[in-house]
Protein backbone atom coordinates (compact mmCIF):
# COMPACT_ATOMS: atom_id res chain seq x y z
CA UNK A 1 0.00 0.00 0.00
CA UNK A 2 0.90 3.45 -0.28
CA UNK A 3 -0.29 4.47 2.34
CA UNK A 4 1.68 8.42 2.29
CA UNK A 5 -0.89 8.73 -0.19
CA UNK A 6 -4.30 8.50 1.57
CA UNK A 7 -5.32 11.35 4.08
CA UNK A 8 -5.54 10.93 7.91
CA UNK A 9 -9.61 9.71 7.27
CA UNK A 10 -8.63 7.64 4.49
CA UNK A 11 -6.03 5.79 6.47
CA UNK A 12 -8.42 5.03 9.67
CA UNK A 13 -10.75 3.59 7.19
CA UNK A 14 -7.87 1.14 5.49
CA UNK A 15 -7.23 -0.25 9.23
CA UNK A 16 -10.87 -1.21 9.97
CA UNK A 17 -11.12 -2.94 6.67
CA UNK A 18 -7.87 -4.31 7.72
CA UNK A 19 -9.57 -5.57 10.38
CA UNK A 20 -12.29 -6.75 8.51
CA UNK A 21 -10.10 -9.16 6.23
CA UNK A 22 -8.37 -10.53 9.63
CA UNK A 23 -12.12 -11.35 10.56
CA UNK A 24 -13.17 -13.55 7.95
CA UNK A 25 -13.26 -16.83 8.79
CA UNK A 26 -10.22 -18.95 6.58
CA UNK A 27 -13.15 -21.81 5.84
CA UNK A 28 -15.56 -19.06 4.43
CA UNK A 29 -12.62 -17.93 1.22
CA UNK A 30 -12.25 -22.11 1.02
CA UNK A 31 -16.03 -22.83 0.95
CA UNK A 32 -16.51 -20.39 -2.31
CA UNK A 33 -13.94 -21.42 -3.68
CA UNK A 34 -15.61 -24.81 -3.22
CA UNK A 35 -18.93 -23.21 -4.86
CA UNK A 36 -20.82 -24.76 -1.26
CA UNK A 37 -20.97 -20.67 -0.37
CA UNK A 38 -22.93 -19.20 -3.49
CA UNK A 39 -23.32 -15.78 -2.07
CA UNK A 40 -21.45 -14.70 0.72
CA UNK A 41 -24.21 -12.43 2.73
CA UNK A 42 -22.73 -12.94 6.02
CA UNK A 43 -19.90 -11.44 5.22
CA UNK A 44 -21.75 -8.42 3.27
CA UNK A 45 -23.51 -8.13 6.49
CA UNK A 46 -20.44 -7.88 8.54
CA UNK A 47 -18.81 -5.26 6.20
CA UNK A 48 -22.36 -3.39 6.47
CA UNK A 49 -22.44 -3.28 10.33
CA UNK A 50 -18.52 -1.53 10.21
CA UNK A 51 -19.77 0.88 7.99
CA UNK A 52 -17.12 -0.12 5.53
CA UNK A 53 -18.98 0.26 1.80
CA UNK A 54 -19.77 3.48 -0.47
CA UNK A 55 -17.43 5.22 1.74
CA UNK A 56 -17.23 8.07 -0.91
CA UNK A 57 -21.06 8.92 -0.62
CA UNK A 58 -22.85 10.92 1.87
CA UNK A 59 -22.81 10.29 5.29
CA UNK A 60 -26.67 11.19 4.71
CA UNK A 61 -26.69 7.77 2.73
CA UNK A 62 -24.34 5.36 4.94
CA UNK A 63 -21.11 6.56 3.29
CA UNK A 64 -18.39 8.23 4.96
CA UNK A 65 -18.06 11.76 2.58
CA UNK A 66 -14.48 10.56 1.62
CA UNK A 67 -12.77 10.18 -2.17
CA UNK A 68 -12.04 8.34 -5.23
CA UNK A 69 -8.75 7.86 -3.52
CA UNK A 70 -9.73 6.29 -0.39
CA UNK A 71 -11.98 3.73 -2.28
CA UNK A 72 -9.30 2.47 -4.78
CA UNK A 73 -7.16 2.05 -0.82
CA UNK A 74 -10.11 0.33 0.30
CA UNK A 75 -11.06 -2.04 -2.89
CA UNK A 76 -7.27 -2.98 -2.87
CA UNK A 77 -7.58 -3.92 0.68
CA UNK A 78 -10.80 -6.39 0.22
CA UNK A 79 -9.29 -7.69 -2.92
CA UNK A 80 -6.77 -9.31 -1.04
CA UNK A 81 -9.04 -11.92 1.00
CA UNK A 82 -9.15 -12.85 -2.98
CA UNK A 83 -11.18 -11.43 -5.85
CA UNK A 84 -14.62 -12.28 -5.59
CA UNK A 85 -14.97 -10.51 -2.39
CA UNK A 86 -14.32 -7.66 -4.09
CA UNK A 87 -16.74 -8.18 -6.94
CA UNK A 88 -19.27 -8.94 -4.86
CA UNK A 89 -18.22 -5.71 -2.18
CA UNK A 90 -17.90 -3.61 -5.46
CA UNK A 91 -20.87 -4.22 -7.23
CA UNK A 92 -23.26 -3.33 -4.66
CA UNK A 93 -21.59 -0.67 -2.74
CA UNK A 94 -19.72 0.91 -5.46
CA UNK A 95 -21.72 0.19 -9.12
CA UNK A 96 -24.93 0.12 -8.08
CA UNK A 97 -24.99 2.74 -5.23
CA UNK A 98 -23.25 4.70 -7.42
CA UNK A 99 -26.05 4.94 -10.21
CA UNK A 100 -28.82 5.50 -7.84
CA UNK A 101 -26.65 7.92 -6.05
CA UNK A 102 -25.60 10.20 -9.31
CA UNK A 103 -29.02 9.69 -10.40
CA UNK A 104 -31.77 8.29 -8.50
CA UNK A 105 -34.27 10.11 -6.24
CA UNK A 106 -34.11 10.66 -2.74
CA UNK A 107 -36.51 8.43 -1.88
CA UNK A 108 -34.52 5.69 -4.15
CA UNK A 109 -31.84 6.28 -2.29
CA UNK A 110 -33.92 5.74 1.39
CA UNK A 111 -35.41 2.62 -0.08
CA UNK A 112 -31.57 0.87 -2.02
CA UNK A 113 -28.97 2.74 -1.25
CA UNK A 114 -29.10 3.43 2.78
CA UNK A 115 -29.99 -0.75 3.24
CA UNK A 116 -27.15 -1.69 0.74
CA UNK A 117 -24.90 0.21 2.29
CA UNK A 118 -25.65 -1.40 5.85
CA UNK A 119 -25.51 -4.51 4.99
CA UNK A 120 -29.12 -5.40 4.98
CA UNK A 121 -29.84 -5.81 1.20
CA UNK A 122 -28.13 -6.65 -2.12
CA UNK A 123 -27.88 -5.56 -5.06
CA UNK A 124 -26.56 -7.00 -8.85
CA UNK A 125 -25.89 -4.87 -11.80
CA UNK A 126 -27.41 -6.35 -15.33
CA UNK A 127 -25.99 -5.66 -18.11
CA UNK A 128 -24.99 -8.63 -20.10
CA UNK A 129 -26.87 -10.35 -22.18
CA UNK A 130 -26.29 -13.54 -23.63
CA UNK A 131 -26.14 -11.97 -27.23
CA UNK A 132 -23.97 -8.66 -26.30
CA UNK A 133 -21.79 -8.16 -23.69
CA UNK A 134 -19.17 -5.72 -24.86
CA UNK A 135 -22.14 -4.14 -26.74
CA UNK A 136 -24.02 -1.96 -24.53
CA UNK A 137 -26.11 -0.41 -27.17
CA UNK A 138 -27.18 -4.28 -28.17
CA UNK A 139 -29.51 -4.43 -25.73
CA UNK A 140 -32.45 -7.12 -26.71
CA UNK A 141 -34.15 -6.86 -23.04
CA UNK A 142 -37.51 -4.92 -23.40
CA UNK A 143 -39.41 -2.75 -21.04
CA UNK A 144 -42.60 -2.02 -22.71
CA UNK A 145 -45.18 0.54 -21.38
CA UNK A 146 -48.65 -0.64 -20.51
CA UNK A 147 -50.97 2.36 -19.20
CA UNK A 148 -49.15 3.65 -15.98
CA UNK A 149 -46.13 1.35 -15.50
CA UNK A 150 -43.98 -0.81 -17.97
CA UNK A 151 -43.39 -4.96 -18.70
CA UNK A 152 -40.20 -6.09 -18.66
CA UNK A 153 -38.80 -8.93 -21.13
CA UNK A 154 -35.64 -10.39 -21.48
CA UNK A 155 -32.59 -12.06 -19.83
CA UNK A 156 -29.06 -11.20 -18.95
CA UNK A 157 -25.91 -13.36 -17.78
CA UNK A 158 -22.98 -13.30 -15.84
CA UNK A 159 -24.44 -11.58 -13.48
CA UNK A 160 -22.35 -11.13 -10.01
CA UNK A 161 -24.72 -11.41 -7.40
CA UNK A 162 -27.73 -13.32 -9.16
CA UNK A 163 -28.01 -15.50 -6.66
CA UNK A 164 -28.05 -13.60 -3.65
CA UNK A 165 -29.45 -9.85 -4.61
CA UNK A 166 -32.66 -8.63 -3.37
CA UNK A 167 -32.75 -6.23 -6.29
CA UNK A 168 -31.23 -5.48 -9.78
CA UNK A 169 -30.21 -2.72 -11.64
CA UNK A 170 -31.36 -3.18 -15.18
CA UNK A 171 -30.85 -1.79 -18.55
CA UNK A 172 -33.96 -1.90 -20.67
CA UNK A 173 -34.93 -1.02 -24.46
CA UNK A 174 -37.66 1.64 -24.13
CA UNK A 175 -37.69 3.64 -27.81
CA UNK A 176 -36.92 0.91 -30.01
CA UNK A 177 -37.35 3.61 -32.89
CA UNK A 178 -34.97 5.76 -31.28
CA UNK A 179 -31.06 6.17 -31.94
CA UNK A 180 -29.39 4.08 -29.57
CA UNK A 181 -28.02 6.54 -27.10
CA UNK A 182 -31.79 7.57 -27.02
CA UNK A 183 -33.07 3.73 -26.77
CA UNK A 184 -32.56 2.81 -23.09
CA UNK A 185 -34.07 3.15 -19.73
CA UNK A 186 -32.17 1.88 -16.37
CA UNK A 187 -34.62 0.37 -13.85
CA UNK A 188 -34.08 -0.66 -10.05
CA UNK A 189 -35.96 -4.06 -10.22
CA UNK A 190 -37.09 -5.67 -7.02
CA UNK A 191 -36.88 -9.33 -6.96
CA UNK A 192 -40.12 -10.46 -7.02
CA UNK A 193 -42.78 -11.95 -9.37
CA UNK A 194 -41.64 -12.91 -12.98
CA UNK A 195 -38.50 -12.73 -11.86
CA UNK A 196 -36.05 -15.30 -11.93
CA UNK A 197 -32.54 -16.55 -11.37
CA UNK A 198 -30.28 -19.40 -12.10
CA UNK A 199 -27.01 -20.27 -10.27
CA UNK A 200 -25.61 -22.09 -13.56
CA UNK A 201 -22.09 -21.13 -14.41
CA UNK A 202 -18.69 -23.64 -13.63
CA UNK A 203 -16.90 -20.82 -13.30
CA UNK A 204 -12.77 -21.50 -13.46
CA UNK A 205 -12.44 -19.16 -10.89
CA UNK A 206 -13.93 -16.04 -8.59
CA UNK A 207 -16.49 -18.69 -7.24
CA UNK A 208 -19.23 -18.09 -4.89
CA UNK A 209 -20.44 -14.48 -5.74
CA UNK A 210 -23.69 -16.21 -6.79
CA UNK A 211 -22.80 -15.68 -10.76
CA UNK A 212 -25.55 -16.52 -12.53
CA UNK A 213 -28.76 -15.92 -15.42
CA UNK A 214 -31.29 -13.85 -14.46
CA UNK A 215 -34.58 -14.11 -16.73
CA UNK A 216 -37.15 -11.10 -16.07
CA UNK A 217 -40.71 -13.32 -17.58
CA UNK A 218 -43.45 -9.97 -17.75
CA UNK A 219 -41.79 -8.47 -14.85
CA UNK A 220 -44.05 -5.31 -13.95
CA UNK A 221 -42.12 -1.75 -13.06
CA UNK A 222 -43.62 1.13 -12.26
CA UNK A 223 -42.45 4.31 -13.48
CA UNK A 224 -40.67 5.18 -9.64
CA UNK A 225 -38.44 2.75 -10.68
CA UNK A 226 -36.85 4.43 -13.09
CA UNK A 227 -33.33 5.26 -12.58
CA UNK A 228 -32.73 8.91 -14.22
CA UNK A 229 -35.12 9.73 -17.05
CA UNK A 230 -37.02 7.94 -19.33
CA UNK A 231 -34.69 6.78 -22.33
CA UNK A 232 -31.47 8.18 -20.00
CA UNK A 233 -29.72 4.48 -20.11
CA UNK A 234 -26.98 5.63 -21.59
CA UNK A 235 -26.32 8.98 -18.99
CA UNK A 236 -26.22 6.08 -16.82
CA UNK A 237 -24.08 3.95 -18.23
CA UNK A 238 -21.52 6.31 -18.78
CA UNK A 239 -21.13 7.61 -15.26
CA UNK A 240 -20.66 4.04 -14.00
CA UNK A 241 -17.32 2.90 -15.97
CA UNK A 242 -15.77 4.63 -13.70
CA UNK A 243 -16.81 2.73 -10.50
CA UNK A 244 -17.02 -0.36 -12.86
CA UNK A 245 -13.41 -0.01 -14.33
CA UNK A 246 -11.39 2.05 -11.79
CA UNK A 247 -12.91 -0.29 -8.97
CA UNK A 248 -12.34 -2.90 -10.64
CA UNK A 249 -8.35 -2.13 -11.24
CA UNK A 250 -8.13 -1.28 -7.80
CA UNK A 251 -9.22 -4.25 -5.93
CA UNK A 252 -7.18 -6.46 -8.87
CA UNK A 253 -3.71 -4.84 -7.00
CA UNK A 254 -5.30 -6.64 -4.00
CA UNK A 255 -5.70 -9.73 -4.92
CA UNK A 256 -2.51 -10.39 -6.77
CA UNK A 257 -1.02 -9.53 -3.38
CA UNK A 258 -1.55 -12.85 -1.50
CA UNK A 259 0.01 -14.51 -5.03
CA UNK A 260 3.24 -12.74 -4.40
CA UNK A 261 3.11 -12.38 -0.62
CA UNK A 262 3.00 -16.12 -0.62
CA UNK A 263 6.13 -16.70 -3.31
CA UNK A 264 8.31 -14.29 -1.37
CA UNK A 265 8.01 -16.14 1.73
CA UNK A 266 8.59 -19.73 -0.40
CA UNK A 267 11.34 -18.35 -2.19
CA UNK A 268 13.72 -17.45 1.01
CA UNK A 269 13.16 -21.01 2.02
CA UNK A 270 12.95 -23.26 -0.82
CA UNK A 271 16.72 -24.58 -1.40
CA UNK A 272 18.11 -25.85 -4.34
CA UNK A 273 21.46 -26.41 -5.46
CA UNK A 274 22.72 -25.59 -1.81
CA UNK A 275 21.48 -21.85 -1.65
CA UNK A 276 17.59 -20.84 -1.04
CA UNK A 277 16.27 -20.19 -4.47
CA UNK A 278 15.90 -16.19 -3.97
CA UNK A 279 20.03 -16.05 -4.32
CA UNK A 280 19.22 -17.02 -8.06
CA UNK A 281 18.76 -14.18 -10.07
CA UNK A 282 16.29 -16.47 -12.72
CA UNK A 283 14.03 -16.40 -9.35
CA UNK A 284 14.45 -12.97 -7.54
CA UNK A 285 14.27 -11.16 -10.61
CA UNK A 286 10.93 -12.54 -11.53
CA UNK A 287 9.57 -11.34 -7.97
CA UNK A 288 11.46 -8.10 -8.33
CA UNK A 289 9.18 -7.75 -11.48
CA UNK A 290 6.25 -8.86 -9.67
CA UNK A 291 6.52 -5.89 -6.91
CA UNK A 292 7.37 -3.71 -9.58
CA UNK A 293 4.05 -4.08 -11.34
CA UNK A 294 2.00 -4.25 -8.51
CA UNK A 295 3.81 -0.41 -7.47
CA UNK A 296 3.03 0.68 -11.24
CA UNK A 297 -0.57 -0.61 -11.19
CA UNK A 298 -0.87 1.01 -8.00
CA UNK A 299 0.45 4.31 -8.56
CA UNK A 300 -1.42 4.77 -11.96
CA UNK A 301 -4.76 3.51 -9.70
CA UNK A 302 -4.08 6.76 -7.11
CA UNK A 303 -3.08 9.17 -10.46
CA UNK A 304 -6.24 8.06 -11.91
CA UNK A 305 -8.40 8.40 -8.64
CA UNK A 306 -6.87 11.88 -8.11
CA UNK A 307 -8.24 12.72 -11.87
CA UNK A 308 -11.58 12.07 -10.87
CA UNK A 309 -11.79 13.65 -7.86
CA UNK A 310 -10.70 16.96 -8.84
CA UNK A 311 -12.82 16.74 -11.80
CA UNK A 312 -10.49 16.72 -14.37
CA UNK A 313 -11.90 16.78 -18.25
CA UNK A 314 -14.36 13.50 -18.60
CA UNK A 315 -12.39 12.75 -22.22
CA UNK A 316 -9.60 12.69 -20.21
CA UNK A 317 -10.91 11.10 -17.32
CA UNK A 318 -12.08 8.00 -19.96
CA UNK A 319 -8.57 7.77 -21.00
CA UNK A 320 -7.23 7.48 -17.58
CA UNK A 321 -9.52 5.40 -16.42
CA UNK A 322 -9.39 2.54 -19.88
CA UNK A 323 -5.43 3.12 -19.66
CA UNK A 324 -5.49 2.11 -16.00
CA UNK A 325 -8.41 -0.97 -16.18
CA UNK A 326 -6.06 -2.60 -18.73
CA UNK A 327 -2.34 -1.75 -16.97
CA UNK A 328 -3.64 -3.33 -13.62
CA UNK A 329 -5.34 -6.06 -14.71
CA UNK A 330 -3.08 -7.75 -17.01
CA UNK A 331 0.34 -6.50 -14.65
CA UNK A 332 -1.51 -7.99 -12.04
CA UNK A 333 -2.28 -11.46 -14.01
CA UNK A 334 1.56 -11.21 -14.63
CA UNK A 335 2.64 -10.98 -11.18
CA UNK A 336 0.66 -13.89 -10.25
CA UNK A 337 2.31 -15.71 -13.05
CA UNK A 338 5.62 -14.67 -11.58
CA UNK A 339 4.51 -16.18 -8.27
CA UNK A 340 3.55 -19.47 -9.41
CA UNK A 341 6.46 -19.76 -11.85
CA UNK A 342 9.14 -18.91 -8.84
CA UNK A 343 7.06 -21.95 -6.81
CA UNK A 344 7.15 -24.68 -9.56
CA UNK A 345 5.47 -27.89 -9.92
CA UNK A 346 4.12 -26.84 -5.66
CA UNK A 347 2.26 -23.34 -6.92
CA UNK A 348 0.07 -25.42 -9.32
CA UNK A 349 -1.48 -27.10 -6.47
CA UNK A 350 -3.89 -26.37 -3.89
CA UNK A 351 -0.78 -26.66 -0.77
CA UNK A 352 -0.48 -22.80 -1.67
CA UNK A 353 -3.30 -20.57 -2.93
CA UNK A 354 -1.47 -19.12 -5.36
CA UNK A 355 -3.06 -21.75 -8.16
CA UNK A 356 -6.49 -20.33 -6.35
CA UNK A 357 -5.18 -16.56 -7.41
CA UNK A 358 -3.88 -17.19 -10.94
CA UNK A 359 -7.36 -18.54 -11.70
CA UNK A 360 -9.79 -15.69 -9.96
CA UNK A 361 -7.54 -12.92 -11.55
CA UNK A 362 -7.89 -14.36 -15.13
CA UNK A 363 -11.11 -12.97 -15.25
CA UNK A 364 -10.11 -9.22 -14.49
CA UNK A 365 -9.14 -8.57 -17.89
CA UNK A 366 -12.61 -9.86 -19.09
CA UNK A 367 -15.47 -8.57 -17.16
CA UNK A 368 -16.37 -4.78 -16.55
CA UNK A 369 -15.01 -4.23 -20.10
CA UNK A 370 -12.42 -6.12 -22.09
CA UNK A 371 -8.60 -4.88 -22.77
CA UNK A 372 -8.98 -4.99 -26.56
CA UNK A 373 -12.35 -2.41 -25.38
CA UNK A 374 -10.43 0.05 -23.31
CA UNK A 375 -7.77 -0.16 -26.12
CA UNK A 376 -10.32 1.15 -28.65
CA UNK A 377 -11.12 4.30 -25.92
CA UNK A 378 -7.72 5.04 -25.23
CA UNK A 379 -6.74 5.20 -29.04
CA UNK A 380 -10.27 6.88 -29.48
CA UNK A 381 -9.55 9.54 -26.71
CA UNK A 382 -5.76 9.76 -27.48
CA UNK A 383 -6.51 10.61 -31.13
CA UNK A 384 -9.20 13.26 -29.89
CA UNK A 385 -6.41 14.49 -27.25
CA UNK A 386 -4.14 14.80 -30.69
CA UNK A 387 -6.04 16.39 -32.70
CA UNK A 388 -6.57 19.26 -30.44
CA UNK A 389 -3.40 19.60 -29.26
CA UNK A 390 -2.24 20.29 -33.20
CA UNK A 391 -5.57 22.49 -33.86
CA UNK A 392 -4.37 24.62 -30.72
CA UNK A 393 -0.77 24.52 -31.30
CA UNK A 394 0.08 23.88 -27.39
CA UNK A 395 3.04 21.37 -28.00
CA UNK A 396 5.65 22.07 -29.88
CA UNK A 397 5.99 20.79 -33.56
CA UNK A 398 8.54 18.54 -33.20
CA UNK A 399 8.38 17.02 -36.51
CA UNK A 400 10.27 19.50 -37.43
CA UNK A 401 12.74 18.64 -35.27
CA UNK A 402 15.01 16.21 -37.71
CA UNK A 403 17.86 17.16 -39.74
CA UNK A 404 15.66 17.07 -43.38
CA UNK A 405 12.41 17.92 -41.92
CA UNK A 406 12.36 20.06 -45.11
CA UNK A 407 12.29 17.18 -47.34
CA UNK A 408 8.83 17.32 -47.70
CA UNK A 409 9.04 15.39 -51.15
CA UNK A 410 9.37 12.78 -49.12
CA UNK A 411 6.60 12.86 -46.94
CA UNK A 412 4.17 11.01 -49.09
CA UNK A 413 0.74 10.00 -47.33
CA UNK A 414 -1.22 8.80 -49.96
Amino acid sequence: MFDYLLSEPARGLVEEVRDLVRWVPREMVLAMDRDEIRFPKEFLQEAGRRNLMGCRYPRRWGGRDLDWVSTCAVMEEVGTLGYIFACVFGVGAELVCDAIIQHGSDAQKENYVKPLLAGERFAAECLTEPRGGSDFFGTTTTAERQGDHFILNGQKRFIVGAEGADFFLVYARTNPNAPAHKALTCFVVDRGPGVETAYRYGLMGCRGGGAGRVVFRDVRVGPEHIVGELDGGYAVFNTMMIPERLGTAAMTIGAARPALDVATGYTTRRKAFGSTINQFQGVSFQVAEAAMLLDAARAMIYTTARAVDTGQPTNLVRRLVSETKKFVTEACQKAAHNSMQVMGGIGYTDIFPVERVVRDLRLASIWTGTSEVMSMITAHEWYREYAQRRSGQVARDFESDAASSDAVEEKIYE
